[in-house]
Order: structure tokens, then C-alpha cells, then sequence
């Protein structure tokens, strides 16, 4: 499904340049959940943007579906950020003047929301424990709350990929599993390509595949198996109207 062949990325600093990545390969599979761990500035957040078509290699391909991002005209590529790519930041990226429902529906603002898409919004907070709480502003919600907000913003398109930079460095544990789980819960659902950047590897499961960066080089690629994950890995609370 996505298909990153010799990949380099490189940034001028003043007189010096900083290779992020280094001739990078490696194959992502339709509808997987790929955690992207290794050292602070491996390079992991550089690949997961050029995924999402937010910057440009310095070199190789990326091909997503089968189309490369490399040779997709300016055009194409806004339209296969906004249409296709759902993304999930550490610090939420929540306007403080809309409630949560409207955050959800940000993204529609350009072409009008409908009576549709703010049902659809409803509803996937109302599964995401939200349903008391989607007319709450930012600062009246926990950074659980958030999170989750954000996650039904990026998923409500029903996009082909989700993307999630550090998406619970800032939340306690045991609110970051209810996160993972409502991701998990929702990507299997709606099929989408879930890859998120992370130092924290307690979340992983069985199944997932783990993509380890070192140096800008791709390290290690695992697809996890039951037997190594670890117990405290591999339960986790459900959220509130959401089923495991």
C-alpha cells in the first residue's frame, strides 16, 4: 500500500546540513497499524511527513495506493492531504474558539458543512465518550478529551491514511490506552493505514508492525505476534461506547 523506495531528506541549518534521512526503504501494508519508534532525531517525525505529503524528499519515491507523491503536481498533492490523510498531533491543534463538534468539522469549513457531516461528527464523539461534551471548548476538556477530539476529526473523512505524530506524549497511561484503543476500535472499522511516530512501545499489540529508525536509516521492520507482547502491553480500558 505504501511503498518508500531509497528515500533521503535533508535540511540546510545555517552552514550545516543535517541529513534526516538516509536512502530509507521499506513496504507498509494496506489497513496495518505501524508504530515508528527509534532514538530523538532518527529521523521518524521527517518520514512520517513525507508520507503525508507535507514536505518533499531530497531524493527516492513514496508511493501511496500505488501513486507516487514525488511526481503528484501541487494540486493533487493539497487534494490528497485534505481527501485522504487524516493526521493526529502531539498538542491536538484544537481551535479554542469552537466547540468540539466544530473542531471536528473544521476541516469542511471551506466547502460548507452539511446536516450530514455534523450528524456523522456527533456520532463518532458519541463513541468516543464525548456525547455530554462535544459543545465544551478546549480549556473545559481534560487532555484525554482532547486527543479524542482530534482523532474524530482525522477519522471522519474516512481517510486512506491516518497519521499520528507523538499522539499521547502529552497524556498519562492510562488515558493513552484508551486512546490507542479508540484508534484501534475506529482504523478497524474504517480500514484505514494507521502510522504513528512514538517512543513508547507499551502499545503495541499483536499484529501491529514496528518500524525501528536509527541514523535515518530504517533498522529493524517487525510484525508482532502475541507471544511478544508483553501482558502489560496487551489490555487496556475501553472507552466508553466503543467496543474491542
Amino acid at each position: 500500500m505504501i511503498e518508500i523506495d531509497n528515500v533521503t531528506k535533508s535540511y540546510t541549518r545555517g552552514e550545516t546540513v543535517v541529513h534526516a534521512l538516509r536512502g530509507l526503504s521499506c513496504r507498509i501494508a494496506k489497513g496495518s497499524l505501524t508504530l515508528v519508534v527509534g532514538p530523538s532525531g532518527s529521523g521518524k517525525s521527517s518520514l512520517l511527513y513525507l508520507v503525508g505529503a507535507l514536505d518533499h524528499p531530497t531524493s527516492g519515491d513514496i508511493r501511496v495506493a500505488g501513486r507516487s507523491l514525488v511526481g503528484m503536481p501541487r494540486k493533487e498533492r493539497d487534494l490528497f492531504r485534505r481527501d485522504q490523510v487524516g493526521y493526529i498531533f502531539q498538542n491536538f491543534n484544537l481551535l479554542q474558539n469552537l466547540t468540539a463538534l466544530d473542531n471536528v468539522l473544521v476541516p469542511y469549513l471551506p466547502s460548507g458543512i452539511t446536516a450530514k457531516q455534523r450528524t456523522e461528527g456527533a456520532e463518532l464523539l458519541e463513541r468516543l465518550g464525548l456525547g455530554r461534551r462535544m459543545d465544551h471548548r478546549p480549556s473545559q476538556l481534560s487532555g484525554g478529551e482532547q486527543q479524542r477530539v482530534a482523532i474524530a476529526r482525522a477519522l471522519l473523512k474516512r481517510p486512506l491514511l491516518v497519521l499520528g505524530d507523538e499522539p499521547t506524549g502529552e497524556l498519562d497511561s492510562q488515558t493513552g490506552s484508551e486512546i490507542y484503543t479508540a484508534l484501534r476500535d475506529l482504523q478497524r472499522e474504517q480500514g484505514s493505514t494507521v502510522i504513528i511516530v512514538t517512543h513508547d512501545k507499551s502499545h503495541v499489540r499483536s499484529g501491529d508492525c514496528l518500524l525501528t529508525i536509527r541514523d535515518g536509516q530504517l533498522a529493524d521492520q517487525t510484525v508482532y505476534q502475541s507471544s511478544q507482547v508483553s501482558p502489560a502491553a496487551s489490555s487496556g480500558p475501553i472507552l466508553p461506547g466503543v467496543s474491542a
